[in-house]
């Protein structure tokens, strides 16, 4: 298989991967929505907006996923966000140069609503409230919920959040795809880095 964006969104979708990852994230939303209300805890009109902060994804299944929302923007929006995305990229080059504090708006955040939130990886689903995490063969470890959490929630007692179960799987259909379509590459990109690829191919 190619390893252009186009054909790896055509190979995801004809494996049935898409209709895979609609469920598991589905999932990843109920649970989440389920323990945030048990918070009483809220994301909207958050001021340590987590659409600035700089995010890798590993997965290149997400990453096709993610393309084939993008494909569906009209041709205007698509350049908008390309030209967000050398913009970001330009800046996160900068700051890496500089080892300096990056932060900036994700390139498809428009108005303070994402243009792809159906679309949306893992991490942007998962983040913001405290966590466990318990991988095959190591010790569990636990994450804090964001800034605005911990303002707002931080004196609530612990809401069990094992995003364990949601990795595994995630795991489990990568590892699928990726055979299926012999793509060995590591995948380490920001939204804007996926966006970018869509003219110079994948990595």
């Amino acid at each position: 298989m190619k390893n252009h964006p186009l054909d790896i969104c055509a190979a995801a979708e004809a494996g049935g991967y898409f209709r895979q990852i609609e469920a598991l994230y589905a999932d990843m939303d109920r649970v989440y929505d389920e323990i945030a209300g048990g918070y009483g805890f809220s994301c909207t009109g958050c001021a340590d907006n987590c659409c600035m902060t700089r995010f890798y994804h590993h997965t290149t299944i997400e990453y096709a996923y993610l393309l084939s929302g993008f494909f569906q923007l009209s041709r205007h929006r698509q350049a908008v966000c390309l030209d967000r995305a050398d913009a970001y990229n330009r800046e996160l080059d900068r700051a890496i140069r500089k080892n300096a504090e990056f932060r900036q708006m994700c390139p498809v955040n428009e108005d303070g609503w994402c243009l792809l939130y159906a679309f949306r990886p893992m991490i942007c689903r998962l983040h913001g409230i405290p966590h466990e995490l318990a991988p095959a063969g190591r010790g569990k470890t636990f994450g804090a919920g964001c800034a605005a959490f911990e303002a707002h929630c931080g004196d609530i007692p612990y809401i069990p959040f094992d995003r364990t179960p949601f990795y595994t799987r995630m795991a489990d259909l990568e590892g699928r795809f990726r055979k299926q379509t012999g793509m060995a590459e590591k995948f380490k990109m920001t939204v804007s880095g996926m966006l970018r690829a869509t003219e110079k191919g994948a990595p």
